[in-house]
C-alpha cells in the first residue's frame, strides 16, 4: 500500500502577509521568461508608455505642392517623435499612409524597389530631396524683411 496523503496546514496570518500577490507572481515569471530568452530589457533605460496617449495624424500630402512640404514634414517628424517604439519600417509604413497623389505614386516606386530594405534616415533623405522646395526659405526670409511695423505693441499675460 502507498503512503498517506500528506497533510497540508493551514497559512498563518503571518505566512498570508509574505506571500506574493497574482500580480506580482506574473511580474517575476515575465522577468524569468525574458532573462531566459536574453530580451531583458536594461535597468538604466527609462521608457515612457505612450500607448495610452493618442496625437492627431498629420494632414496628407499629395506631392503637387512643394511649397507646403517642409511644413508638413516637420508636421510628420513631430509625430513620429510622439511614438518613439515605432522602429523605421513602421515609420515609413506610417508616412506612406499620409501621401496622396504624385507622393504616394513616388512612395509605392520606392518599396517595389526597396521592399522592407529601406532605413529611416536614406527614406527621410530621399523625400526631403524629391519634395523640399529649395527656394521656400529664401521667400520666407524675403517676405520677414518685408514686413514693417504698424501700430502699438502690447504685451499680454496669460495663464497657461
Amino acid at each position: 500500500m502507498g503512503q498517506p496523503p500528506p497533510q497540508v496546514q493551514k497559512p498563518t496570518t503571518e505566512r498570508l502577509a509574505t506571500m506574493p500577490t497574482p500580480a506580482e507572481i506574473a511580474r517575476l515569471v515575465g522577468l524569468g521568461v525574458s532573462k531566459a530568452i536574453g530580451q531583458e530589457r536594461p535597468q538604466n533605460k527609462v521608457r515612457i508608455n505612450t500607448s495610452c496617449l493618442k496625437m492627431k495624424n498629420p494632414d496628407t500630402f499629395n506631392g503637387k505642392t512643394t511649397s507646403v512640404f517642409n511644413q508638413w514634414w516637420e508636421s510628420v517628424t513631430m509625430y513620429l517623435g510622439f511614438y518613439p517604439e515605432m522602429v523605421d519600417r513602421q515609420k515609413i509604413a506610417c508616412i506612406g499612409m499620409l501621401l496622396s497623389d504624385t507622393a504616394l505614386s513616388w512612395y509605392l516606386h520606392r518599396y517595389r524597389e526597396r521592399r522592407d530594405n529601406d532605413t529611416g534616415p536614406n527614406y527621410s533623405a530621399a523625400i526631403r530631396a524629391e519634395f523640399q522646395n529649395e527656394s521656400e526659405a529664401a521667400v520666407t526670409q524675403l517676405q520677414l524683411g518685408q514686413l514693417k511695423y504698424q501700430g502699438s505693441i502690447r504685451t499680454y499675460m496669460t495663464e497657461f
